[in-house]
């Protein structure tokens, strides 16, 4: 009997200690959450977003520097504001016409995968290549060319306009194959203005910061 007694006296001991733990526990997390400031992202702990607070001036200088590469011929010949895609560093018409069609890869015969193959052609000029050659589908544009700073800003984050991008998939689409493309855009053509880790430097800074749209129209 005695020795039933004790079992249930350390049997009450481990209860009230894992009471305790508990308590403490909750208590934890009840300070974590209340540290938690409202102008910080809320993002899973997968996101590569970064946790930091809103920073207005950090956001607009980084975005400055992602605007020029997003309007850079690497970038803004696919992202044109009509239905034919851009050509070369001076941004002309592609001199052989072909439009962007539903999917944006071309219309009837002449697609766009025709002539971009899956790798860059070799030789000066040639067509550069991506698994993947298109332009933005009909139904979700998204034009760079002739938007302002501040419209492209205001562009980018709107799911509506960026084909349906939350800030982690904007994140994520900086190292898309088409935008890395930029930076392997065969011979005889100009890099973006920045290197492609300053690029994606900016654009998370841009992003986790608040993404903040420069002022004006």
């Amino acid at each position: 009997m005695k020795k039933q007694g004790t079992n249930k006296s350390n049997y009450g001991s481990t209860l009230r200690a894992m009471a305790v733990i508990g308590l403490l526990l909750t208590v934890i997390g009840i300070m974590a959450f209340g540290v938690n400031n409202s102008d910080t992202p809320k993002v899973g702990a997968e996101s590569p977003l970064p946790v930091v607070k809103k920073d207005s001036i950090a956001s607009v200088k980084a975005f400055k520097q992602v605007y020029t590469v997003l309007t850079s011929a690497r970038c803004m010949n696919c992202h044109p504001s009509g239905n034919i895609p851009l050509q070369g560093d001076d941004s002309h018409l592609h001199t052989m016409s072909p439009q962007r069609g539903i999917d944006g890869k071309g219309i009837y015969a002449m697609k766009c995968a025709n002539c971009h193959q899956a790798i860059n052609t070799p030789g000066l000029h040639t067509p550069p290549g991506n698994p993947n050659w298109h332009l933005p589908p009909a139904n979700m544009k998204m034009v760079f060319q002739g938007r302002t700073p501040h419209q492209l800003a205001k562009q980018l984050i709107d799911p509506k306009q960026n084909g349906n991008k939350d800030f982690k998939k904007l994140i994520a689409h900086a190292d898309d194959g088409l935008v890395l493309s930029g930076w392997n855009p065969g011979e005889g053509r100009t890099l973006p203005p920045m290197s492609y880790a300053a690029f994606k430097k900016a654009w998370i800074t841009w992003l986790s910061t608040g993404a903040y749209a420069p002022k004006g129209k």
